[in-house]
Formats: structure tokens, C-alpha cells, sequence
């Protein structure tokens, strides 16, 4: 994928553009922006990798734009321009709402649980009765904004690099980050013995297609992100089916008709002509707002290659959006853009407030390349540490005549309490992305650590918003501005 934006990008707006119906499109947003007037909508698209906590910054998010007495960061709350937020049917009929009750019931019960993870898209909407500020605010009254989530799941968003390869190009790079990584031993074991000229068998393709699934699954649970395609981990209804029977094979420029390496290539490309590129097309024209949600400490902790993997991720996710300035006219006729992104460094209160700033830095220096591009089409980002609901408490303690900035929480495993001291972020995020660049296998002389904590038990209560770690400030540059 190109690392840069051409001037026809710009023109066009990223590749998505290309994707969205011209004609159709432009009637849809016409009658969005006119309707728009009068109650103004913020569509705010939520996604990141793999347990970045997706469910849960949603969950918190709802709770607390209801509950507003931990927002103090969010001007609106903060000053009283909230007056009431409640919750409203969405306007897509078509998309699975999200769950909220159930996952709030299962963060706040008496014996707390992380709800389950983001397995396919899902919308809420949230109605905010808002009396703006300024003369003219005073004169008008207050007037209703509608504030709509769409959650999707970021293995999903990583498939768009495809659109722009070929089947022996995206095998060509698959298996050139496979070789390097011992969870892929299985499947190239298995390619080696596969002759991609021969008829296609289709227990055969079947059988391919399994063990790279298990190997992408493999590599997930390592900390990397490179998983394509998306849906091959998350399947839905789609499991079994043609669409999702390929794997990357050796190719050598030979494509009988009829053959192995033929289908999977028709397959490729029906993957897609029917599975991507409806996605963004239906998913992405209306988005305005979005936010990354980025596992950064899992990726430290699964060393440099993983930090490295996850940096040219994140670059080539933001392809994926059509940033720019939003006006009028302009959503009328050329559909809308993403005005502004924030990138959001997940589990900040894995580490003591004092480490903040090093994993702010740390997520600034890893997004470089992604935040630039969409600051050069004139979006709006941001970079920042939070936890949308905090599991633990600080403390300091002494150990081996040391004293250490320790948080502690709850064992997901066992429930009981327990002290984490993850080690020092340095100050300099180099000494990170450097090795992570140069392939280092290892951190040399750190260790960083990690623990799966549970949620902290708040007696079922949710009166005043739910604990977090600034997810106010968050809310306050993704809709801040709307609500004034």
C-alpha cells in the first residue's frame, strides 16, 4: 500500500471514494444533510484491533454522557449545556443494535465481566438535548443533536488494503511475513506439498484454507495485527462458504484455467467485490467522526516485531477514511468526510498516572505516518492515553528497598488482588520504534509486563457515570464541538 497521499487522492478522497454510488449516494446525503438542519447528527465510527476494548469505551461512553458528573472535561456537561441524553431507536433498521444493557449489566453486576468482543457491526444512538451557548444559543433555546455510534470490528477495516492488490501480490507479501514467524510452520509445511497448477480439489482448498485461518488466529493471540483477510476471523454467516475458501499460495506466473491457484484467485476478488467493498460502501459514506482504539501496551509487551507489525497497520487503517473538512454543500454533493480522528492508546490504567505521558508519546511517534496523511486532507487528529473504565487504583510501594509506582486490581482469572509494576516506558519513543523497525526479535535490557485484570466492582451502581481515565477529554474532541 502507498505510504503517501498523490494529489488525484486528494482530488478523490482515498479509494473509498471510488466505492461509494455516485448517483444513489449523493440523493441519500442530500436528504441527510437537509434533515440535518434542523436536528443535527454526529455519526461517530468506533473501531481498533482485537481486544482494544471497543464494547466497553462505547458502554462507558453511553453510561457517562447520561451520568455526566465524571465528564468534566466535556465542556457541555461540564457547563450544563446538557440538559437530558437518553436513548432513541437508530435510523438504520438494517444493522444490529448495539447491546448496551447487557453490557453495562455485565460491567456494573455484582460480580463484574468484560462483555464479549466486537464480532460484526452493530449501531446506537444517542439523543442529547442541548441548550447552545452564545447570543444566539440564548434566543434559540435548546435544540436536539443526535449522537450515533457505529461499531465495527477493525480486522474488518483492515481488508481495505486489498482492494488495491492482486492475489499474487497479497500472497507474495503473506507469505513473506509468514516465513518469518514459527505459527506459520503448519501451513507452509502444507503449501509445500501443494501444486497450485493442478484441478482444484475442493477438500483440498478447504483444507488450505483451515490451516491458514489457524495460523492467523496464531498470530492474533501473539500480539500481531497483520490478519488479512478480516473475515476470515470473524466469519459470521459468511463460515464455510466459497468466498472464505482461499490462502495465499507460491506463484509462478502459471494460471491453467480450472486450476487451484485460478479459484482462489476468483475467489480473491469475489472477496472483495462482495465483501469489502460493500462494507465501506454502506458503512462508511456517512461517517463524520472516528475514533482508533489501539491495544499499544499488548503490542510492547509482545515485543518489537509486534510494535513494528502494528505501526504499518495503523498507517495503512487510515485509508480506509476519507478525511477532510465537512461543509454543507460539500456533504451534499461529494457525501461526507471524517472531520476528525483520534487515535486512543487503550488500558491506561495498566500504568501509574506518572506513565501517562511516555504512552501518549509512545502512540504520537507510532501513528507519525497515519497522522499526517489525514492532517494533509485536512482532518482534525489526536493521539491520546485512556481507559474508558478504570480496573484499578494506584499505589506506591517499597520492594528490594525501591520504591515503585504500582497499580492494583482484581485478577480476571482467580478475583484476587494483586499489585502490577509493568516497568518504565522510556521517555523517548525511539528507543521503542527504533528496534521495532530493525526487526529486533527482543527488547534489549526491558521487560514489560502485563495482567489481565477484571473490572472493578461497583456494587451495580452507575449514578454520576462510571470511572474512567479521560474519556471526557476523548468525547470532548469528538463532539465537543457539536454541542455548543
Amino acid at each position: 500500500m502507498r505510504s503517501y497521499v498523490s494529489q488525484a487522492e486528494q482530488g478523490t478522497g482515498l479509494i473509498l471514494y471510488d466505492i461509494f454510488d455516485g448517483i444513489g449516494r449523493t440523493i441519500e446525503t442530500a436528504g441527510q444533510s437537509v434533515s440535518g438542519v434542523f436536528e443535527p447528527t454526529v455519526r461517530l465510527g468506533v473501531t481498533g484491533l482485537s481486544r482494544s476494548g471497543k464494547t466497553v469505551f462505547i458502554t462507558s461512553l453511553m453510561a457517562n454522557l447520561m451520568n455526566r458528573e465524571r465528564m468534566v472535561q466535556l465542556q457541555a456537561a461540564s457547563s450544563g449545556g446538557i440538559q437530558t441524553a437518553y436513548l432513541q431507536p437508530q435510523p438504520d433498521d438494517t444493522v444490529p443494535r448495539f447491546d448496551y444493557e447487557n453490557h453495562l449489566a455485565a460491567l456494573t453486576g455484582t460480580e463484574p465481566t468484560w462483555p464479549s468482543s466486537t464480532r460484526s457491526i452493530s449501531e446506537l444512538r444517542l439523543s442529547l438535548r442541548v441548550q447552545p451557548t452564545g447570543l444566539l444559543g440564548s434566543l434559540s433555546g435548546p435544540r436536539t443533536v443526535h449522537l450515533d455510534i457505529v461499531d465495527y470490528p477493525g480486522e474488518w477495516l483492515l481488508d481495505v488494503g486489498l482492494l488495491e492488490k492482486s492475489f499474487a501480490e497479497w500472497s507474495a507479501e503473506s507469505l513473506g511475513r509468514a516465513e518469518q514467524r514459527s505459527a506459520a510452520k503448519s501451513y507452509l509445511k502444507r503449501l509445500e506439498a501443494t501444486d497450485p497448477t493442478a484441478k482444484l480439489s475442493e477438500p483440498d482448498a478447504q483444507d488450505l484454507a483451515g490451516e491458514y485461518t489457524q495460523y492467523l488466529k496464531a498470530i492474533r493471540a501473539e500480539g500481531f495485527s497483520d490478519c488479512t483477510p478480516g473475515r476470515f476471523l470473524l466469519p459470521g454467516d459468511l463460515e464455510g462458504s466459497p468466498v472464505l475458501t482461499f490462502a495465499p499460495l507460491l506463484h509462478d506466473g502459471s494460471v491453467p484455467r480450472g486450476s487451484l491457484n485460478r479459484e482462489f484467485e476468483r475467489r480473491y476478488e469475489a472477496y472483495k467485490s462482495k465483501i469489502v467493498k460493500p462494507f465501506f460502501r454502506d458503512h462508511f459514506a456517512r461517517i463524520d467522526r472516528q475514533i482508533v482504539l489501539v491495544d499499544a501496551l499488548g503490542a510492547i509487551h509482545a515485543g518489537p516485531q509486534a510494535v513494528e507489525d502494528l505501526r504499518v497497520i495503523m498507517k495503512d487503517i487510515l485509508s480506509a477514511f476519507r478525511p477532510g473538512q465537512n461543509s454543507w454543500l460539500a456533504s451534499i454533493f461529494l457525501g461526507r468526510r471524517v472531520e476528525k480522528i483520534l487515535f486512543a492508546a487503550t488500558k491506561a490504567d495498566h500504568l501509574h498516572h506518572t506513565q501517562h505521558p511516555q504512552l501518549t508519546g509512545f502512540m504520537e511517534a507510532l501513528l507519525r505516518d497515519a497522522k499526517d496523511r489525514a492532517e494533509f486532507a485536512g482532518a482534525t487528529t489526536m493521539a491520546m492515553s485512556l481507559a474508558a473504565l478504570r480496573a484499578t487504583v494506584e499505589q506506591t510501594v517499597d520492594h528490594d528497598g525501591e520504591t515503585l509506582d504500582v497499580v492494583r486490581g482484581r485478577l480476571l482469572e482467580s478475583g484476587k488482588q494483586a499489585a502490577l509494576y509493568p516497568g518504565d516506558l522510556p521517555d523517548d519513543p525511539m528507543e521503542l520504534l527504533a528496534p521495532a523497525r530493525e526487526g529486533k526479535p527482543e527488547w534489549l535490557d526491558r521487560d514489560y509486563s502485563i495482567m489481565n485484570f477484571a473490572p472493578a466492582q461497583l456494587a451495580g451502581s452507575t449514578k454520576g457515570g462510571l470511572p474512567h481515565i479521560r474519556l471526557d477529554r476523548a468525547a470532548e474532541f469528538l463532539i465537543g464541538d457539536r454541542l455548543r
